[in-house]
């Protein structure tokens, strides 16, 4: 399974209270930190997280991430997308060479 993720604060939180400019690179630095440590394949973007694995172990992740975040403001959004296809593994990869070979053969 591959999950695509974005979580962020908003409000005030105990750990914002420096923050003026509207970023939220802190927390999501706190989130990216919960992902990294987990050992599961995972790649970061200007927007959005994803990580590959199975549901329980994917989900226990994105929860220890929002968790992660929830010091930095009074709520907390977050913005999920899944990709289950039972049976597969290395699609966090896999994806961008299959694209990249379609356009390869299309160029």
């Amino acid at each position: 399974m591959l999950i695509a993720f974005s979580v962020a604060p908003s409000g005030v939180g105990t750990a914002s209270a420096e923050n003026t400019d509207g970023s939220v690179h802190d927390a999501v630095a706190a989130a990216v930190a919960v992902v990294r440590a987990s050992g599961l394949p995972h790649r970061t973007t200007s927007m959005f997280t994803e990580i590959e694995g199975e549901w329980d172990e994917v989900f226990d992740v994105v929860k220890r991430a929002t968790d992660a975040v929830l010091p930095y403001g009074s709520r907390v959004s977050l913005v999920l997308k899944a990709d289950i296809r039972p049976g597969r593994t290395g699609e966090i990869d896999g994806k961008i060479e299959r694209l990249e070979r379609a356009i390869d053969d299309a160029g």
